[in-house]
Order: structure tokens, then sequence, then C-alpha cells
């Protein structure tokens, strides 16, 4: 299934339901396989981990976990707003993607 949503790594998303919703952050990592994300600072859960080589004293451990990719939208630079994107073709054949509100050219 393709990601028709075209969310990018280190795009700004507003999050738009859940337990954070309201809050913007960057993407880290796009899964695309399973149509979920990882935001910077945001869904934070706690996993307790055992002592192993890697980590000594084991203990609670606070991390990111995924989103589906529909529960967040693109924030656009210039209208400061969460928007719809859509997609242009450029003379050169390259296409690119676009704010839905003001047409300005989203940087990737």
């Amino acid at each position: 299934m393709m990601n028709k949503y075209r969310i990018k790594k280190d795009d700004k998303v507003k999050i738009i339901f859940g337990k954070d919703k309201g809050k913007i952050g960057k993407v880290i990592k796009v899964i695309s396989k399973k149509n979920r994300i990882l935001v910077e600072n945001i869904n934070i859960v706690k996993r307790h981990t055992k002592p192993s080589a890697q980590n000594r004293q084991g203990g609670i451990v606070e991390g990111e976990a995924s989103l589906h990719w529909s529960n967040v939208m693109l924030m656009c630079n210039k209208c400061l707003t969460p928007i719809r994107i859509k997609m242009k073709r450029l003379e050169d054949g390259k296409s690119v993607r676009i704010c839905g509100k003001c047409s300005e050219i989203i940087d990737s």
C-alpha cells in the first residue's frame, strides 16, 4: 500500500488525535510498510528492561512509540497551519509537494 500522505523525515507535523493532540514535533523516522511514523518527543512510552551486557543496570526506559500517519497533519512553514498536500510536476519532470492553502512549495 502506497503512503498517499507523503510525509517525509524531518517534516514538522501536528498531532490531530490521541493523548498528545495539538502538539507539534519533527518526524524522526517513517515506517512505510506499516504506515506509521516516529515523531520527536511525542507518544512517549515507558519500557521495563532487564540488565544486560549493554545496559548493566536495567530499569525503566522512556522512548517514542510510533503513530499511524493518519493521526498527524503536515505543518506549512509559511502560513504556520496544518495543511493538506498537493503534488505538482515542474517543467523538469520533478514532482514537488505544495501547500493546499498558500500554494508554497514545501521543503524536505
